[in-house]
């Protein structure tokens, strides 16, 4: 079927609109027509040329939420009318790190930028003669996908769409470097840093998880507001400016684990965040850099004395087909907003527009709403 879509024709250009074929299932796959998708900064770093991409034209998007409405052969637990969710990490359940209980590490994973289909290798995405690379093998900037059921997780159909598409990449990884990653404890003291669409959700994870202290990091008063909103109890500017208070409040002890959640993160960003962080305690990186960017600033003497651990985490550090549900769960019950993530809306044709919006920290989240327009 033909469908417009966002790509990107080179590193550096804005999105722009185009006209696309995307092909019918094959064997393991479904088409599936979506309600919205994210604006998630991990795209930004697909503009911007620090995340490499198997080519160009790149087809951006890799949070969206749905209906399915077309399945292929051999595809188990999902139907046309299903309700889904997208992850931007596939789980296929059989993997060494899926069977491991580490589906956010599936080995499906090292193709997610290649371009290519799980399912038999070819592109599902073309224009003319061109194949066009989706972004982890999603590209949900587009009002039609055609997916690996590994990438698929069907969820009730009370849950609003536009809602449920951020639990694909934002709200998971958030919530999880936090809770899982983190390991949060009630009384704990954690430290956020970077209060964007993934850090919000670090910082309603450390609340529900019982921490005592939240302390949220920004530049942006907007997002600093936003913050204390949605369960941190106190905010700052800078890690500069939030070291001595952290030390006040803690009685000298610091956060137990500081989470780094900046857009853009480099290894200038480390020693501070150590310096933030308890005697035994943790740094979890979250927050993406360059896929060039090698150098990393720490002082080994006080990592060693003061046995801190640097760690990264990706998807929150566990697997879609088990957060999504948790988290929808959590949803119900009132412990995690998604509702008042949600800063403004788009349609497709206006995403120069939502990214320049997040460049400027106007938005928490932006998320592209589709409509019988883009049907």
């Amino acid at each position: 079927m033909k469908t417009k879509a966002a790509i990107l024709t080179a590193p550096g250009k804005d999105w722009e609109i185009a006209e696309i074929d995307l092909g019918d299932p094959v064997a393991g796959e479904v088409q599936v027509r979506l309600a919205a998708s994210g604006l998630c900064h991990s795209d930004e770093h697909l503009r911007t040329g620090a995340t490499p991409i198997g080519g160009y034209p790149a087809l951006g998007g890799h949070e969206g939420a749905g209906t399915v409405t077309k399945v292929g052969p051999g595809v188990t637990g999902l139907e046309e009318g299903d309700h889904v969710v997208l992850a931007f990490i596939p789980a296929c359940g059989t993997c060494r790190p899926c069977s491991s209980g580490l589906q956010n590490l599936c080995d499906h994973g090292a193709g997610l930028l290649g371009g290519k289909a799980l399912s038999d290798g070819t592109h599902r995405i073309t224009m003319g003669d061109q194949p066009i690379f989706p972004m982890c093998l999603l590209g949900t900037f587009a009002p039609y996908v055609t997916v690996n059921q590994a990438s698929v997780i069907k969820i009730e159909k009370d849950v609003p769409l536009d809602k449920a598409a951020l639990l694909g990449c934002g709200v998971s990884t958030g919530w999880g470097s936090a809770v899982e990653i983190g390991e949060t404890k009630a009384g704990d003291t954690v430290a956020v840093v970077g209060v964007g669409g993934v850090g919000i959700n670090a910082v309603q994870g450390a609340a529900a998880a019982g921490a005592r202290y939240v302390i949220a990091v920004d530049p942006v008063e907007f997002k600093r507001k936003k913050a204390l909103e949605l369960g941190a109890t106190h905010a700052y500017a800078s890690m500069a400016d939030a070291a001595g208070p952290i030390g006040e409040i803690t009685w000298g002890q610091m956060a137990n684990t500081t989470i780094l959640t900046i857009g853009y993160t480099d290894g200038d960003h480390l020693q501070p965040a150590l310096d933030l962080t308890a005697k035994g305690g943790q740094v979890v990186v979250t927050g993406m850099g360059s896929y060039d960017q090698i150098d990393a600033k720490v002082n080994l003497f006080t990592l060693t004395l003061l046995q801190k651990r640097l760690q990264g985490a990706i998807f929150g550090g566990i697997g879609p087909r088990t957060q999504i549900p948790r988290l929808l769960e959590s949803y119900r019950a009132g412990r995690l907003k998604l509702d008042e993530l949600i800063t403004t809306t788009y349609r497709l044709e206006e995403i120069n527009q939502g990214y320049a919006d997040m460049r400027a920290g106007r938005n928490l989240r932006g998320v592209i709403v589709y409509g019988e327009q883009d049907w």
